[in-house]
């Protein structure tokens, strides 16, 4: 039982950690080629025109949904017509939804060129 409290901490610690580091080391850098004299301009020439991530998540997580669906239908369908047992429920979910978030991913790209 005490387990449990020790744990979370530990994660939000390493979360907090991760972060932390990130954005005081970015700051810190973005200093060093202020005090050289850089231009300002470099900290926004390397980002490119993207999607919006409001579209993306949309997007992935509608496809995630329907593969979750496609995994459940097809997992039935396989439950009730052959031999295996209800270890396919599991497999078939799994292997649709990775298959939708595979082609989320693919669209995104596409997403990001237009």
């Amino acid at each position: 039982m005490g387990s449990e409290l020790i744990i979370i901490p530990i994660i939000f610690g390493a979360i907090f950690g991760v972060f932390y580091l990130y954005f005081s080391t970015r700051n810190k850098e973005r200093l060093a080629l202020i005090e050289k004299g850089a231009d300002a301009s470099i900290f926004v020439k390397g980002r490119t025109q993207t999607a919006p991530i409001w579209k993306v998540l949309i997007l992935n997580l509608a496809l995630l949904l329907m593969g979750i669906g496609i995994g459940i239908f097809l997992a039935t369908a396989l439950y009730n017509n052959t031999n295996l047992g209800e270890e396919v429920y599991p497999a078939t979910i799994f292997l649709t939804a990775g298959a939708s978030l595979f082609i989320g991913f693919n669209l995104t790209k596409n997403l990001d060129k237009e």
